[in-house]
């Protein structure tokens, strides 16, 4: 009995990406661009590790879906 059964990602929820996020703060000073100094630092969306973007993982078949 070969079923191939899936659940959400329990990293992303099903969502596919982590969503990036940026922090700003006056206290600090990152980078210069051009006569700017920039106060935010910022991550990217990336791809969920987890579930290398598909948004299921596979259910083991020990555990209760």
């Amino acid at each position: 009995m070969s079923q191939d059964q899936k659940k959400v990602c329990p990293t992303c929820n099903g969502a596919k990406e982590i969503a990036g996020s940026c922090e700003c703060s006056s206290e600090w000073r990152g980078s210069q661009v051009g006569e700017e100094w920039q106060d935010c630092q910022c991550t990217p969306t990336i791809p969920c590790p987890t579930c290398n973007g598909t948004g299921f993982v596979k259910a083991d078949a020990s555990l209760p879906a």
